[in-house]
C-alpha cells in the first residue's frame, strides 16, 4: 500500500540543504540496532535526494552526534529530526531534544524537531497486518469471540505514554473483533507481562495473543516471549499465539515519511494537555517544569559485550543476535557468565545501579504488579525490574 502525501519533499527548503536525522534509543541487541538501520534504509528510498541519516542514544552506534556529522559532511544546513519512537515519553521529550539542542548550539546548524509516530491510523493498520498474520497460523475452530488480544506496551513512568498503549488496543480489539483486550508492559509501570497474562487467564477465553507493540526486536520483546511462555507452559488448555512486533512494515515507514514532511509544515507539536512535564498530571505533580536535559552521556555509544547482560540474556554477545533463554548460561569471551545479576530501582543504569539516573522516581513502584515488588528471587513470577538501559532502538 503507498500512501499520499501533501507535497514531496525536495532537497532545498527554505533554510537551505535539506536533510533528515532518525533519532533512535538505542539497544544492547545487535538485531534490533540492524533493523533500526534498515528502517533509516527503507526511509531513504522514500526521500530520494534527500540525505537521511541516523544515531542512537545510548548503547549502540552511531551515535545522534555521528549522524548529524555525517549530514553537515554532506552539505546539510536545515535537519529535520524525527524520534524513532512510537510514543513521547522522557527520551523522546527530554533526552533527544537535549542532544539535538546542544548540538546545534554548538555548531550552528538548524535542526527542527518533528513527533513521535504516535496514535495514527496507519500504524493500526500494521499492528492489525501483524496480528492477522499470526492468526492465519491458528486453530480455526477457535473464533475471535473466543479469542483474547494481549498488547504489550514498552512501560514507560510517563503515564501520557502509557495511556496510548491502552487506546492501541481499544482501537485493534474492537477493530478486529476480538472477544475482549488487556493492556501489559515490559516494564517500569504495571501490569507485568507474566503477572498481568495469569490475571487475564482468569477471564477464560480459549485462546490468547500476545502482540509487542514496539518496533523492533531486542531485548524487551525477548523478555515478553519468555515470559508469556512461562504461562503458557502451565496452562496447555489454552492456545498461546506469539504475533511479530511492528518492524519496516511500509505503513510504518510511511508514517516515519509523514513526520518528516511535518516538520517542513510546522506541524509537530505532540500531546501537551497530558504532560507530566507541563502540567499537574494525576500522580506525577512534582515533575511539572523538570528541567529538559539527556541522561545518556556515560553510555553514549557504549558497546562493550562482556558487561551487556544483566538478569536475562541481551543476546548483544550472541553471532545471531537471539538473547539465551532464562535460566541458562553461556560463554562471554571466555569466561561462563549466568544471567542472575540485581538491578537497581526503575530509572538506574547497569547492574544495581552502577550509574544512577536523575529521574523522578515512578510513584507506583511498590505496585503488586509493577517491577519492584516482583524482583525478588523465587518468586513464583519474579521479574527484575526495569532499567532504562533495556530500552530499544
Amino acid at each position: 500500500m503507498v500512501s499520499s502525501f501533501v507535497q514531496p519533499l525536495t532537497a532545498l527548503g527554505p533554510h537551505g540543504k535539506l536533510g533528515v536525522m532518525v533519532c533512535g534509543h538505542g539497544s544492547r541487541n545487535r538485531l534490533a540496532v540492524a533493523e533500526f538501520a534498515q528502517l533509516a534504509e527503507g526511509l531513504r528510498e522514500r526521500l530520494p535526494g534527500v540525505p537521511v541519516d541516523y544515531g542512537y542514544l545510548e548503547f549502540a552506534r552511531p551515535i545522534l552526534r555521528d549522524g548529524l556529522d555525517n549530514l553537515r559532511a554532506q552539505g546539510v544546513e536545515h535537519v529535520l529530526a524525527v524520534p524513532g519512537m512510537l510514543f513521547a515519553a522522557g527520551h523522546a521529550k527530554n533526552d533527544i531534544p537535549s542532544v539535538l539542542n546542544t548540538y546545534a548550539a554548538e555548531t550552528g546548524l538548524r535542526i527542527d524537531y518533528g513527533r513521535e509516530l504516535g496514535i495514527d491510523r496507519k500504524m493500526i493498520q500494521a499492528a492489525a497486518a501483524r496480528i492477522s498474520a499470526c492468526l492465519e497460523q491458528a486453530d480455526p475452530s477457535v473464533s475471535r469471540h473466543d479469542t483474547l488480544l494481549v498488547v504489550v506496551g514498552r512501560g514507560s513512568s510517563d503515564p501520557d505514554a502509557n495511556s496510548n498503549v491502552s487506546k492501541v488496543t481499544r482501537m485493534l480489539v474492537e477493530g478486529m473483533g476480538f472477544g475482549w483486550g488487556e493492556t501489559l508492559y515490559s516494564g517500569v509501570t504495571f501490569p507485568l507481562v507474566e503477572p498481568g497474562l495469569r490475571h487475564a487467564l482468569k477471564l477464560g477465553f480459549r485462546r490468547i495473543v500476545v502482540f509487542p507493540y514496539f518496533l523492533f526486536s531486542g531485548v524487551l520483546v525477548s523478555r515478553i516471549q519468555q515470559h508469556s511462555q512461562r504461562v503458557a507452559d502451565d496452562h496447555p488448555e489454552i492456545e498461546f499465539l506469539s504475533a511479530s512486533y511492528l518492524g519496516d512494515h511500509t505503513l510504518v515507514l510511511d508514517t516515519f515519511r509523514e513526520r518528516v514532511e511535518e516538520v517542513i509544515r510546522g506541524d509537530t507539536q505532540m500531546n501537551c494537555s497530558l504532560c507530566k512535564y507541563r502540567d499537574q498530571v494525576l500522580g506525577f505533580e512534582s515533575e511539572v517544569g523538570a528541567p529538559q536535559r539527556s541522561h545518556h552521556h556515560h553510555v553514549e555509544g557504549l558497546v562493550e559485550s562482556c558487561t551487556l547482560c544483566e538478569r536475562e540474556c541481551t543476546g548483544a554477545c550472541q553471532p545471531d543476535g537471539v538473547p539465551i533463554p532464562l535460566g541458562h548460561t553461556h560463554d562471554h569471551h571466555g569466561h561462563d557468565h549466568s544471567h542472575d545479576h540485581s538491578h537497581g530501582p526503575a530509572g538506574d543504569h547497569g547492574p544495581a545501579g552502577e550509574h544512577a539516573h536523575t529521574h523522578a522516581p515512578y510513584p507506583q513502584a511498590d505496585h503488586p504488579l509493577g517491577p519492584l515488588s516482583l524482583a525478588s528471587a523465587g518468586s513464583p513470577v519474579s521479574i527484575p525490574a526495569e532499567s532504562q538501559e533495556t530500552r530499544q532502538a
